[in-house]
């Protein structure tokens, strides 16, 4: 009987960590519909609701980061690592991994840890511009490192890192064919250009205090908004739905058709959706939370505008927002320039390279 593949899959806390994890697990089911892969994550986030969502089989781990400040969850994270190793162990012993694939977070730690000392080959997918303390840890050992970015080998061995970009939905690789559904799915006005304002599936509260202080401006455009504001802040904002041309959402559920629609876009700059952004291709105006770890969302905005592909506002320069918009919006060409050059820096096609550098991993069929 032929053996099939075996994969471990962690990470998550966030969804740009649960995200290209699940879209590197599709990728592996279809070339390999007999593989069985589990997934490690951290017990009480979101991934141990969102994996099983999509179809695969989840473990938990006790794990979390350590905080700025002293607390008791601090006090706890030695007793937490050392719980975790051993589940992870655990389950390693048991399920026999032929790779470990780690996608950031902390559940990732202990189970590629565990997995290196056992010498099974272990791949680490780093999603940012600048990297999480995990994934610069396990970098050391890892035998492959997928980044998204350039210039890693600041942080990463050079002889390790190979440049895929970062996992994406694959419905967005035919988003500029979706245009006429998206109007029609979000019932817009075909004659008026339409914004769409996204702050990560549990929203940004400055975007949105943005948003509704600008609202009366961008009326004033003659503009429609698509305003994803989160399901944190759903009920502060949903008033605004009895504005006319205002759509207040607590998720976009059709993310495909929203980008279609929208040709302008404000948003965070998360790693997985500066990603999207570069597929999808529209003017973006990058306003990245300070609130991060090394300030990375920052750094990944920066990326792009240094590539002249978006423009960026920090949070402390909000109140310039009116005149960067309207400039936007009545200069074709620049729109037309930073369409074109953040398209440029697009790696469409980054799901099928990271697998194809776990099967090459793979010691039994190499």
């Amino acid at each position: 009987m032929e053996k099939s593949l075996s994969i471990i899959i962690s990470g998550g806390g966030t969804g740009g960590h649960i995200y290209p994890a699940i879209a590197i697990a599709n990728e592996v089911k279809l070339r390999f519909p007999e593989a069985k892969i589990l997934f490690v994550g951290a017990k009480d986030k979101m991934e141990m609701e969102k994996v099983p969502q999509a179809g695969y089989e989840i473990e938990g781990l006790w794990i979390s980061g350590i905080q700025r400040k002293l607390t008791l969850k601090n006090l706890l994270f030695p007793i937490k690592l050392i719980s975790s190793l051993w589940k992870a162990r655990k389950i390693i012993r048991k399920f026999k991994p032929d790779v470990v694939v780690g996608t950031g977070g902390f559940a990732s730690g202990p189970t590629l840890m565990v997995a290196n000392k056992r010498g099974i080959p272990t791949v680490v997918q780093e999603q940012n511009s600048f990297p999480g303390i995990t994934n610069k840890l396990l970098s050391k050992k890892a035998n492959k490192i997928c980044v998204a970015y350039d210039n890693l080998e600041r942080f990463f061995p050079k002889d390790k890192i190979i440049k895929t970009g970062n996992p994406v939905r694959q419905d967005l690789l035919l988003v500029h064919s979706k245009r006429e559904e998206g109007i029609e799915f979000f019932q817009l006005d075909k004659k008026k250009k339409t914004v769409l304002v996204i702050g990560g599936s549990l929203g940004a509260r400055r975007i949105n205090q943005l948003i509704e202080l600008e609202l009366e401006f961008l009326k004033g455009q003659d503009v429609q908004i698509i305003w994803q504001c989160g399901k944190l802040y759903h009920e502060e904002y949903k008033e605004y739905n009895s504005e006319s041309n205002v759509q207040v959402h607590p998720f976009l559920n059709r993310m495909d058709l929203a980008y279609a629609a929208a040709d302008f876009i404000i948003s965070r700059s998360g790693a997985s959706s500066v990603s999207e952004l570069c597929i999808v291709g529209k003017p973006t105006i990058f306003i990245p939370s300070p609130n991060v770890a090394e300030d990375h969302q920052t750094k990944n905005a920066k990326a792009i505008v240094d590539k002249h592909g978006a423009l960026m506002l920090k949070e402390s320069e909000l109140d310039t927002f009116s005149v960067v918009f309207e400039t936007l919006l009545k200069d074709e060409g620049k729109q037309e320039s930073l369409s074109e050059n953040i398209k440029e820096l697009a790696l469409p096609n980054a799901t099928g390279h990271i697998v194809d550098e776990i099967e090459g991993l793979v010691s039994w069929w190499v």
